[in-house]
């Protein structure tokens, strides 16, 4: 795949990863360009500030508004940088490109609408600009695809996905649940499409930052979105987050970046005991849903419902614990056994209905 920079911004430098960075807002001109100079004298190139800023309660900090363009306009001529910020509709497009805004964020509440995304689209109709996609907020690869799909066929050819994680209900450790898998999918669907990670809204702490963003490396990402901030404990919005340009240097220059063109001749003999593992985990599978069905035409001529509760609720507590001795996720295990257990419902289903045997 072509370097990302080549593809979205051509003239930068060929180094990866990529790296846009700036306050989650633009809060006051001072504010502004002090980050930005502090960033571009650590090496950083393209600067983002939220000049509209979707909040999830009325009431709360909502952006400087067009107001804060004109102080990306003296980021440009001041720095030299590249400057972004989010749109989410119509009005915030045609007032960006008005005010030479080189890169357009879609967040992950607008990506998630069709209606709005349409919208945005229309309005891109004949520029010549970058535009990258957040993931919407609850994880629907499809609908992430045709939010993208909306802006290509807009003419947009300069574009890319930003991977910021999926909301869930209740405590975790990430404000967002990375789910890795699903924009590992999106590179295998669209293999040549430019996706960043933005370790700031994953983590939703500054001290996750620095892992998530390895962790993003690890897996190949072409860059990452981080929010840097000249004072973040003052920021008017999401400061636990965000890291000084300084911290944010440290951080960039603790990454390791695997090297992607070593040959995998190597590998071969542990891909090949890969493979023979997962046709063993094929067979195995398939010799419990055959138990599955037997239980469930006992079921069945007992007059018996199929899921029982208290016997579900003690394989997931017993397997989970075994798996976290063998040094396995128990997250990892929980998702494995809810799938074996919803086909195995499926196939108690299916004996009810006399569709198997």
């Amino acid at each position: 795949m072509e370097n990302l920079e080549s593809i979205i911004l051509p003239g930068l430098s060929d180094k990866k990863p990529l790296i846009i960075a700036g306050p989650c807002s633009a809060e006051t001109e001072e504010q502004v360009l002090t980050t930005a100079k502090e960033l571009a004298a650590n090496g950083v190139k393209i600067f983002r500030a939220g000049i509209w800023k979707p909040r999830t309660k009325p009431g709360g900090f909502e952006g400087v508004g067009i107001e804060g363009l004109d102080w990306l306009k003296k980021v440009k001529a001041e720095t030299g940088m590249y400057v972004a910020t989010e749109v989410a509709n119509k009005a915030h497009v045609e007032a960006a490109l008005a005010a030479g805004v080189d890169i357009l964020w879609i967040g992950a509440r607008t990506s998630a609408n069709p209606f709005a995304m349409q919208e945005i689209a229309d309005a891109l109709v004949g520029a010549d600009t970058v535009v990258l996609v957040k993931n919407p907020v609850n994880p629907d690869l499809e609908l992430w695809i045709g939010a993208m799909q909306r802006i290509y066929n807009a003419g947009i050819r300069k574009l890319g996905a930003i991977h910021r994680g999926f909301s869930s209900y209740g405590k975790h450790l990430y404000r967002n649940m990375p789910q890795w898998h699903i924009p590992i999918e999106l590179s295998r669907r669209m293999p040549n499409l430019p996706i960043l990670c933005d370790p700031s809204h994953i983590g939703g702490k500054r001290e996750l930052v620095a892992p998530i963003a390895q962790q993003a490396m690890d897996m190949g990402f072409d860059g990452l979105i981080i929010e840097s901030h000249c004072d973040p404990d003052c920021a008017w919005s999401d400061k636990s987050q965000q890291v000084t340009p300084d911290v944010l240097n440290y951080i960039l220059n603790m990454l390791v970046i695997r090297d992607t063109k070593q040959t995998t001749e190597n590998l071969t003999l542990l891909r090949q005991q890969i493979d023979q593992i997962d046709n063993e985990l094929l067979e195995i599978l398939n010799k419990r849903m055959r138990v599955s069905r037997e239980i469930g035409q006992y079921k069945k001529e007992h007059s018996m419902q199929i899921v029982q509760t208290d016997r579900y609720g003690d394989i997931l507590k017993s397997r989970i614990k075994l798996a976290e001795e063998m040094g396995m996720s128990g997250d990892f295990m929980k998702d494995v056994l809810v799938s074996i257990h919803e086909e195995s419902v499926r196939q108690q289903i299916e004996v009810f209905n006399n569709r198997i045997k």
